[in-house]
């Protein structure tokens, strides 16, 4: 196929990238940076139309922990996302010959902060009212606008996409290295998660099959409690981990971002469950198992 991509140089989006290549299929990325194309990649830094495009798959937006949620910063978040989907659904609407799919990047922030009585929680339920809710719900809706007859959409919400090599993992190891892990808040809020292997894969299964459409959960079937989550990891690497962050600790560090580390939110990726996807990491303690057999 060919693939127009955005984001694919981040951190998901290159893994995806490599994925797709290994496929045979041919890819064109946009990029704001000078990249050198390859036989299988080519780099734009604009696009007019997506005429002749198979797929269509859209994961850009501003790095949303890097930066306090000033007013600002709020709406530059809002607007790298939901402007750039707007665009591609334009496009694929005003197209000709439509991409066949467009797989659109959101994010498990779509549902707040659940309540702790809340047992797996499903791509049915609601949309919570915080910054993050409102902001996926946004992009959502832009990627939503380009479905039709021609075109189907699957829009991805992902959780806390794990590998060693980079994301939040990669900036957790240091310090659990040194033994200066610990859980955040109680500990009991769940952490939707998912490998980037899975992440990958899923991505891919949503690619090919026809008759994926809708919003999915792009989490393990199993999340994790914080305070799981710093157990099984620093055991992993055979070390403490006994220091707590207070919760409001946390809110006085990071204000509202504090909502991405202590909202709880113990999702399942039912729909993909259902239509048959089966995960290499189902739990937290698989995942940091295999891992550390190829040492972390």
């Amino acid at each position: 196929m060919k693939i127009f991509i955005t984001g694919g140089t981040g951190f998901i989006g290159t893994a995806l990238c490599k994925a797709l290549v290994a496929e045979g299929h041919q890819l064109t990325v946009l990029s704001r940076q000078s990249r050198t194309d390859t036989q299988a990649v080519r780099f734009v830094k604009n696009f007019a139309n997506l005429d002749g495009i198979d797929a269509v798959i859209n994961l850009a937006g501003e790095p949303i922990f890097d930066k306090r949620w000033t007013a600002l910063q709020k709406q530059k978040l809002l607007n790298s996302r939901v402007e750039l989907t707007q665009k591609i659904a334009t496009l694929i609407r005003q197209s000709d010959h439509p991409p066949h799919v467009l797989i659109s990047g959101s994010a498990t922030g779509y549902y707040g902060d659940l309540p702790q009585v809340a047992k797996k929680a499903d791509e049915l339920t609601a949309c919570g009212t915080a910054f993050p809710a409102q902001l996926c719900q946004q992009w959502e809706s832009a990627a939503f606008s380009a479905q039709s007859e021609r075109t189907r959409v699957c829009v991805i919400r992902t959780g806390l996409v794990l590998n060693e090599q980079g994301g939040a993992l990669k900036q957790m190891l240091p310090l659990y290295r040194l033994g200066l892990g610990g859980k955040l808040g109680s500990g009991q809020q769940h952490w939707a998660w998912i490998s980037l292997e899975d992440h990958i894969r899923a991505t891919l299964f949503l690619l090919n099959h026809s008759n994926s459409r809708g919003a999915y959960n792009l989490v393990a079937p199993e999340p994790a409690q914080n305070g799981q989550f710093n157990q099984v990891l620093a055991k992993s690497l055979n070390r403490p981990a006994f220091f707590k962050v207070p919760a409001f600790v946390l809110k006085l560090a990071l204000g509202e971002r504090s909502q991405l580390l202590l909202d709880n939110q113990p999702l399942v990726p039912a729909r993909l469950l259902r239509e048959g996807f089966e995960f290499h990491y189902q739990t937290i303690q698989s995942y940091f198992s295999k891992k550390n057999n190829k040492a972390l």
